[in-house]
């Protein structure tokens, strides 16, 4: 397979090769199990060096997409369906980082007083006026940008809606997109988010939890359109979906024209040298309504959350909802986006996950992350 590696633009040329291989396995053009050409022949067909293509093959042995084999080179991991006899029995142990206190993992409250002084400087009184339904365009200008350069989703502005953490913007997808569908969630999965969709008399379906996401069992006789499932550190298990589940997920919602609620909580922090996949980036437009807060990459008390709408939706989701004032106050909102803004937000999260890789390097000296 010949790559043709165009690095004018803003991407780095492992970045870019990384998506090409990764497109190829999935798409089936390496099919699961299959060698793959070795660093110095993929050097050679695309005129980059052995050490981009490293940096690319990295990064596909890390979502498990690829798998290195002593003196044998490497082979696709990725497959096309995956299936588990089990769910997962008895309790899970949580990771012992996550259950040690975060206290070097809040935001720096200097640097977050730096940014409230800047806003408060340059808004003055405008400070009091009421924002936007939506949120204030500033802030969702910012995580419109945010998102492209660190997620690779390339979502305009006016499909990003504000509110104050994960529990209400539950209630706005409720409100706004599932309306009387019921939705398949992990099973163990987080309960609030169960309870929120019962006490709107949404109906759930438990699919039970296997290694690497959902049962494939579980999925194929679910009945369900809508699937709520959190893809990174699931909570109680800590599970995380491999990159075959992942897709597994949006064929799902592609084969019965279903629709995902994506929680991508607390995947910044990934122990990967790049962020995540998310599943809006990996699948077609519309399938994916995607949310986060910032509860555990800032600090608990920070209660803002945010939800972005599938293309389509965007009018049925305001006609629904639209009524309702932001729940954020305007102060917090516009120090928010002056720290995605001018990137003392990402430097924090680079910081916690370079802490997070040295902190498993220390109690795993023989576990493979690259740093």
């Amino acid at each position: 397979m010949k790559y043709h590696i165009e690095t004018k633009g803003k991407d780095k040329a492992y970045m870019i090769l990384y998506r090409r291989v990764r497109e190829d396995i999935v798409s089936g053009v390496y099919a699961y199990g299959t060698r793959i050409p070795s660093k110095r022949q993929m050097a050679e067909r695309t005129g980059v060096s052995v050490i981009t293509v490293e940096h690319a093959y990295d990064l596909l042995m890390e979502e498990g997409y690829l798998e290195a084999r002593e003196r044998s080179g490497y082979f696709v991991s990725y497959k096309e369906e995956v299936s588990f006899s089990t769910g997962v029995k008895g309790e899970r142990p949580v990771p012992t980082l996550l259950k040690r206190t975060r206290g070097k993992e809040i935001f720096p409250f200097s640097v977050y007083a730096r940014a409230v002084r800047t806003v408060l400087s340059r808004w003055g009184d405008t400070l009091w006026e009421s924002s936007p339904h939506e949120g204030m365009k500033e802030l969702r200008d910012a995580l419109s940008h945010y998102l492209a350069r660190s997620r690779g989703m390339m979502v305009p502005p006016d499909r990003i809606w504000i509110g104050a953490g994960a529990e209400y913007v539950y209630h706005l997808i409720i409100q706004g997109i599932v309306e009387g569908e019921s939705v398949a969630i992990e099973s163990p999965g987080y309960p609030k988010a169960r309870e929120i969709y019962e006490a709107h008399h949404i109906k759930t379906e438990a699919l039970a939890m296997g290694k690497e996401g959902i049962v494939s069992e579980a999925l194929r006789t679910s009945k369900a359109k809508i699937l709520h499932v959190t893809p990174f550190h699931s909570y109680p298990t800590g599970i995380t979906a491999t990159a075959s589940k992942r897709q597994e997920y949006i064929r799902w919602a592609e084969d019965r024209d279903g629709l995902i609620i994506e929680d991508d909580f607390d995947s910044e922090f990934t122990l990967l040298t790049k962020a995540e996949d998310t599943l809006f980036a990996l699948a077609s437009e519309g399938r994916v309504v995607y949310m986060n807060t910032f509860s555990q990459t800032i600090a608990p008390s920070v209660r803002i959350g945010y939800v972005v709408i599938p293309r389509g939706l965007e009018k049925k989701f305001k006609n629904r909802i639209g009524f309702y004032s932001c729940t954020v106050p305007v102060l917090e909102q516009l120090v928010l986006a002056e720290l995605l803004d001018n990137g003392d937000f990402e430097r924090h999260i680079n910081r916690v996950r370079r802490q997070r890789r040295r902190s498993i390097k220390k109690e795993m000296p023989g576990k493979s992350i690259s740093i």
